[in-house]
């Protein structure tokens, strides 16, 4: 009798019958005593590896050497008493060689009936056929999973947009630029992680569920706590925390934190993302600069060996120094107009209607100044540009400026019109900073769902005594993108958030 798994429904396009007639082939080994989803099968090599030590081979070289390797078939193709099959594993793909002379009529009439999508693994020689293609000469194989639904079209591969997000499993399968991205994700991770590391940073880890969320102006995600009975936060940003480790003595700190803001889905907007966060003890924001410079610098040369990159079809290169600029001097050059959070908040709604920039009654000064930023200069500024000293008001951690009392010691990092990096010269002063928190509570509770609460116990943490110090976050996701040539975070994440998928 069969254990054959009910018949489903087919999806996105698939032929029904042909799932079928792969389970039909799942029943007829089961019925031969062969189990179609084995254990475990232990190679020796990966296929990076085996090209790596046998890619040299000359036209028509055999050698003896016997190797054990595994991969998904992606290839087949039959010519009588030979079968050629290109398959891939994580590293690589390779082609087997199989010939009815070597392994045998029943083995090689099983060979030939695997389906495209099947993981083998495969016991043989390496040799190089006639025309130079590194093969292994098949003596003995194994099925190790049965695919039971067909890889979508060699040529065209899964075209879908939707579907790609959804069948992530799929498009790493189908879409070579897909596995591009991706290799690209994984190596720009590693390289922030090894120059923080090379520069005496400890990464460590800080709470998902918050009681109160902050570091950042987002609205957060709720949950319930049954064993406690208390509302708790996924939290928007982990730089609260970070910043009670260095009140307790730890000098450099950094996380490679997930973070999750409960916000609309755009290219640039996911609500659950990655941010790189550092604070290092006894600097400013200026060292910030150039710490961000070296990591951005990094991460492109290890993830794609150059810093030239792309850019709305322009060459952008990433080679520092960049400029830095405050922002009141850039809002001057490219909306041709002066505005200060100084100024009198009607004086900036009149510039915000005269510019045709929609606002909010209410409003203060540094936030009419940041909308006018926002919606005339920031998408302008395409190589990478360090704009500094924001409105005091919109940037309740930052230390005040300085030279200026309505601004503060901050910058953000854009590239391509999008901020990439935010960084401040950390307020450390509890008094202050207790202040701000009740001005934002304010806000809050006149309906501002973005605005920080009071949170007393991170105020107590700084009356024990945060040295001065120098924080910065990196949206790891749109540094991706960038040096990915990409232009939604959807690409760069491999589950994406997306609407429920319709039945039927």
């Amino acid at each position: 009798m069969s254990d054959r798994a009910p018949e489903e429904v087919a999806v996105s396009g698939e032929p029904a019958d042909e799932r079928a007639r792969r389970l039909a082939k799942v029943d007829a080994l089961r019925d031969r005593g062969v189990d179609p989803y084995p254990v475990r099968f232990d190679r020796d090599r990966t296929l990076g590896r085996l090209r790596a030590e046998f890619g040299h081979l000359a036209p028509g070289e055999e050698t003896r050497v016997r190797v054990r390797v595994a991969g998904r078939v992606l290839l087949l193709r039959r010519q009588g008493k030979l079968t050629f099959a290109t398959v891939r594993d994580g590293t690589g793909t390779v082609q087997l060689f199989v010939s009815r002379a070597v392994v045998g009529e029943d083995a090689h009439d099983e060979f030939d009936d695997l389906d495209l999508g099947d993981w083998v693994g495969v016991e043989g020689t390496v040799m190089a056929t006639r025309k130079g293609e590194l093969s292994v000469k098949v003596d003995g194989f194994r099925l190790l999973a049965k695919c039971l639904r067909p890889l979508p079209d060699k040529w065209h591969g899964l075209a879908d947009v939707d579907t790609r997000f959804r069948q992530r499993y799929v498009d790493l399968i189908a879409n070579d630029d897909a596995r591009r991205v991706f290799e690209i994700r994984f190596a720009v991770i590693a390289a922030l992680r090894e120059m923080l590391t090379e520069r005496g940073f400890v990464e460590v880890e800080t709470p998902v569920l918050q009681p109160i969320p902050g570091g950042a102006a987002a609205r957060p995600f709720v949950t319930h706590h049954h064993a406690l009975d208390m509302e708790l936060y996924l939290r928007v940003a982990p730089e609260l925390h970070l910043k009670r480790l260095l009140v307790g003595g730890l000098e450099k700190v950094f996380e490679v934190a997930r973070v999750f803001r409960n916000e609309g889905l755009s290219t640039r907007h996911n609500p659950e993302f990655t941010m790189l966060e550092a604070y290092e003890a006894f600097v400013d924001y200026t060292e910030m600069m150039g710490l961000t410079e070296e990591l951005v610098v990094h991460a492109a040369r290890e993830a794609v060996g150059t810093t030239v990159v792309e850019i709305e079809g322009r060459s952008v290169d990433l080679t520092p120094p960049w400029p830095r600029v405050p922002l009141l001097e850039l809002v001057r050059e490219y909306a041709g107009v002066e505005v200060h959070p100084g100024m009198p908040v009607e004086a900036l709604e009149k510039v915000c209607d005269d510019l045709g920039i929609a606002r909010e009654e209410g409003w203060s000064p540094g936030k009419l100044v940041l909308e006018v930023f926002e919606k005339t200069t920031e998408p302008n500024l395409l190589g990478p540009t360090f704009v500094l000293d924001y409105p005091r008001d919109v940037s309740p951690l930052a230390r005040t400026h300085r030279d200026d009392p309505t601004l503060v010691e901050r910058f953000e990092l854009i590239v391509g019109g999008r901020e990439i990096a935010n960084a401040f010269s950390e307020l450390n002063d509890p008094l202050d900073q207790r202040r701000r928190f009740e001005d934002q509570a304010e806000l809050k509770a006149l309906g501002d769902v973005e605005a920080h609460g009071v949170d007393a116990d991170y105020v107590r943490a700084l009356e024990y005594g945060l040295p001065p110090c120098g924080g910065l976050g990196i949206g790891v996701d749109r540094l991706i993108m960038i040096l990915a040539g990409v232009h939604s975070i959807r690409e760069v994440i491999l589950f994406p958030h997306l609407r429920p998928e319709v039945e039927g």
